[in-house]
């Protein structure tokens, strides 16, 4: 193994950090570092919203769901899909544009996700630690009112970086013949491996725990397809200018 492979193996979430800033020169190099990520045919469809307001960081943590370290991480950002910049681009140079196809949602969204992932390795190899906040799109239209956000720009997801002040386990992962699949999609040895994946997990939350958590890796899913749907997205992502066509 290399170190590249060794730190990308290495990534936690960190939820509890020290109260020490961000050097400006390393913060603008990480996001640099994002600019760099595979972007589809040059788009660079994203922007990320540094927020740095006391009271704006304390109302998206409220957005989120209460979660306290988006206000005591150094910086917190908020990554965006955006596809005005690349429209307007393309319409001042000529372009009859056609706007809200669900292609350009799907590559705005992918890219804001891939220069997300570049920053996010960048920050791990300075030392510093992370936590992606999904709890934005709890109250999208609440964040795009306090960020001021236009149509055809959504926010994705929030980023706490900063340095860490706790240093968890590694969360398992599942097998890899789970997911790497050769030639054609083959499911037949899943049950077995997620039943295993299942048992790793609940050892895993027992030792982190001390035996306070009881559950595992399918329990854990089941909210995501029960009450965590976030039905009002369809309806937001309209109102913003995505509309799927």
């Amino acid at each position: 193994m290399n170190p590249t492979i060794e730190l990308l193996k290495s990534h936690r979430s960190i939820r509890k950090f020290k109260d020490q800033q961000i050097p400006r020169e390393l913060f603008e190099e990480l996001i640099r570092a994002g600019q760099s990520a595979a972007t589809s045919s040059h788009v660079q469809a994203y922007t990320v919203i540094h927020v740095v307001n006391p009271e704006s960081r304390a109302r998206l943590a409220e957005l989120a769901g209460g979660q306290p370290y988006v206000e005591s991480a150094s910086d917190f950002l908020v990554f965006c899909a955006d596809m005005k910049r690349s429209t307007e681009a393309a319409e001042r140079s000529g372009a009859d544009v056609t706007r809200g196809m669900t292609e350009q949602l799907l590559v705005a969204s992918v890219d804001v996700a891939l220069m997300a992932q570049n920053v996010v390795i960048a920050a791990e190899s300075a030392g510093l630690g992370i936590c992606y906040i999904g709890g934005i799109r709890n109250n999208p239209q609440e964040v795009s009112e306090l960020l001021k956000l236009p149509e055809h720009v959504y926010p994705v997801f929030g980023l706490c970086l900063g340095y860490p002040d706790q240093n968890p386990e590694v969360k398992p992962r599942l097998p890899l013949a789970s997911i790497l699949k050769q030639d054609v999609y083959d499911d037949s040895s899943d049950e077995a491996l997620v039943a295993e994946f299942d048992d790793t997990m609940a050892r895993y939350y027992r030792e982190r725990t001390g035996g306070n958590k009881s559950t595992n890796w399918s329990e854990q899913l089941k909210p995501l397809f029960t009450s965590k749907l976030r039905a009002h997205m369809k309806e937001f992502l309209n109102k913003r200018g995505f509309g799927l066509k």
